[in-house]
């Protein structure tokens, strides 16, 4: 019987346990739900908690801050501008202004801002100014130096700003470990004051003034700030919650403190809709000093909920900052994104080629644009500021290397033409003090002509050698003014002379010997001679006197020949006197072609004459023949005329 039962039970145990398998499974299915969810209200209770703790601690860590050195405190009120923005003279105007206020900590962050964004300018200037010297120096030994007017301008206003902070903090050191200690001094009196055997209103008293103490202690080193402040509020509760104080003081005292947080409370409560979110948060920050320095506890049955509430308004404002900074680093991408384009397209620059120097002030105008609207751009993100700032660098530094290997060609072919142009003023200060006017004159024509189709020389040269090549050919020209002066005053006289001697040649009278008419005609040409040039402008005088030639020309019967050789000998011998080797070199191509026209013209009519020798009546010849002949005859006679003419013009060149 008893196996019997045992296999029943046995039995029903089996059935039992595959049915509470199931029934199991679903409440582990449950079990396992539920603990999922409690687990995650945990980890967001977690989250929630952790964020209001960053919240709180960005309140804290300021205040901490800001307990170690009160001038902190103004510091929110002058609102951080965007100083990469600004060129080095305003970065310096503004670093005057700042360095002026008495409270050097409450614009430290900004005077630091300031020389960043001003030494970030100036060192790539720098580098822009020692690129463009190692490109034109010429001597190695030469070191690059450069004053900066508005660099010592910064560093003189930066030197009385580090002069005050440094003041400021040997003051504040010699105070932070006094007030510290003081302080500390008063937590251990809180502690003492649990005493039951002292008389409630005595302790209640000395309560009061250790509170009046600590309000006035002073500053302390932010790393302490927290702990110390949590040790004395920890005391003060303490004091409150275990003593055995008069129980209506007690309430009163909570009660008036519980008042004051509300009022806190009702005041964040405003500042959550707040515009001025920055404006909101520095208040919130002084409403946490009040609230953990300034009011005692509250009641216990009142002491978490209001924290909470306080907790929880203060993440709503943090939240809403936080929200800003996010726009702000929006911007900061956006800013990230323009000074990427500006870069490549200085990069861009810095590969195209142009070929003349007007081309490429073009190509530095818009280098220049690039870089100031670079400055322009506002900020970036704080993680790529350096690498994008080193990208610029090196895009302008490409682009200033490729301009400046145009310019040391450009340099090389300036000093070829400086060496051709002082190899000009050598010759012109070998002929300066030339006497041979006839000579030295077309040569320093000619250099002068040869230094204008020369290029550019060197800057640093060029004033000098064109001084010295100016001097050189003026004092020539002077010279050459001079001489023509005395010349001129010659010429005057022979005009007078010749003036005159037109009315005794007009009063001339022939004798009717040809032999002694015509010596007496050549005497007076050799007399008119003798008086010698004229002055340019009165060369009409030489008309006259060949007019009166040609006149007792006519009267003495000379053959045509003779008549035209003396006209042509006297003007001739007029313009050898006067050097007018232009008009001489003319008039022999003149005579050279008159010569061959008349050749031509011999050819061509006797080639006329062999026509009509050729016809039936060739042995009677008409009167065109006898023309035809006439004409040979005629320009025969012309022919050696001008053959005499070129001949006589060919000795006197050989002369």
């Amino acid at each position: 019987m008893l196996e019997e039962k045992n296999d029943n039970l046995q039995e029903a145990d089996g059935k039992s346990g595959i049915e509470n398998n199931d029934s199991v499974q679903d409440n582990v299915t449950h079990k396992s739900d539920s603990d999922a969810t409690q687990k995650q209200d945990r980890n967001d209770e977690v989250n929630e908690d952790s964020n209001h703790q960053t919240a709180l601690d960005a309140i804290t860590n300021s205040n901490a801050e800001e307990s170690e050195d009160e001038t902190l405190k103004d510091r929110h009120d002058i609102p951080m501008k965007d100083y990469d923005t600004f060129s080095m003279d305003s970065l310096v105007d503004e670093l005057k202004k700042f360095v002026n206020t008495d409270k050097v900590m409450s614009v430290k962050d900004h005077i630091e801002e300031i020389k960043r964004s001003f030494l970030l300018q100036f060192n790539h200037f720098i580098e822009e100014k020692k690129e463009e010297f190692n490109a034109s120096n010429e001597d190695p030994n030469e070191d690059f130096q450069y004053h900066s007017p508005l660099k010592s301008k910064f560093d003189e206003y930066y030197n009385i700003f580090r002069e005050k902070r440094n003041a400021h903090f040997k003051n504040l050191q010699s105070n932070l470990k006094s007030n510290l200690e003081t302080r500390l001094a008063i937590v251990e009196e809180l502690k003492e004051l649990i005493n039951p055997q002292e008389n409630i209103k005595d302790t209640l008293k000395h309560f009061n003034e250790l509170r009046e103490r600590w309000k006035n202690a002073g500053s302390i080193p932010k790393d302490k700030y927290n702990h110390v402040w949590n040790n004395y509020h920890f005391h003060v509760e303490n004091f409150y919650d275990y003593l055995h104080l008069d129980r209506e003081a007690r309430d009163l005292d909570f009660k008036y403190n519980l008042e004051q947080k509300q009022k806190i409370i009702t005041r964040v409560e405003e500042l959550v809709n707040e515009a001025d979110i920055s404006k909101a948060f520095r208040e919130l920050q002084d409403l946490h000093r009040i609230w953990k320095e300034d009011i005692g506890p509250v009641s216990r049955e009142h002491r978490d909920i209001i924290w909470n509430k306080f907790s929880e308004l203060t993440k709503k404002i943090h939240d809403k900052r936080e929200l800003l900074f996010e726009s702000q680093r929006e911007n900061e991408q956006k800013n990230l994104e323009i000074k990427k384009e500006i870069i490549a397209t200085i990069e861009v620059l810095a590969t195209e080629k142009v070929g003349s120097h007007s081309q490429w002030l073009v190509q530095i105008q818009k280098v220049e644009a690039l870089r100031n609207e670079f400055f322009a751009t506002g900020k970036v993100p704080s993680e790529v500021n350096e690498q994008t700032w080193a990208a610029f660098k090196t895009a302008v530094r490409n682009f200033n290397t490729f301009k400046n290997s145009f310019y040391k060609d450009i340099k090389k072919d300036q000093n070829e033409n400086l060496n051709k142009k002082m190899a000009l003023v050598a010759k012109a200060k070998e002929l300066k003090e030339s006497t041979d006017f006839n000579a030295a004159t077309p040569i320093m024509k000619q250099i002068q002509e040869e230094w204008k189709q020369i290029g550019h020389v060197p800057k640093k040269y060029s004033d000098k050698i064109w001084k010295e090549f100016k001097d050189a050919c003026n004092h020539y020209f002077d010279k050459l003014k001079e001489h023509k002066a005395e010349e001129n005053s010659e010429e005057v006289a022979a005009f007078d002379n010749k003036k005159a001697y037109l009315d005794t040649l007009r009063a001339f009278e022939l004798t009717g010997d040809h032999k002694t008419d015509l010596d007496a005609i050549k005497l007076h040409i050799e007399t008119w001679k003798g008086f010698g040039k004229v002055p340019f402008s009165r060369r009409h005088i030489e008309g006259k006197f060949n007019k009166i030639l040609d006149a007792l020309f006519e009267k003495l019967s000379l053959s045509k020949k003779d008549t035209e050789m003396m006209r042509f000998s006297n003007r001739i011998d007029s313009l050898s006197e006067s050097n007018d080797t232009r008009r001489l070199d003319n008039e022999k191509i003149f005579i050279m072609r008159k010569i061959e026209e008349v050749q031509n013209e011999i050819f061509q009519l006797e080639n006329n004459i062999q026509f009509f020798a050729n016809t039936k009546n060739a042995k009677k010849e008409n009167s065109i023949v006898l023309e035809v002949r006439k004409n040979i005859a005629i320009h025969k006679e012309s022919l050696e005329v001008w053959k005499d003419k070129l001949n006589q013009l060919r000795n006197l060149s050989q002369e």
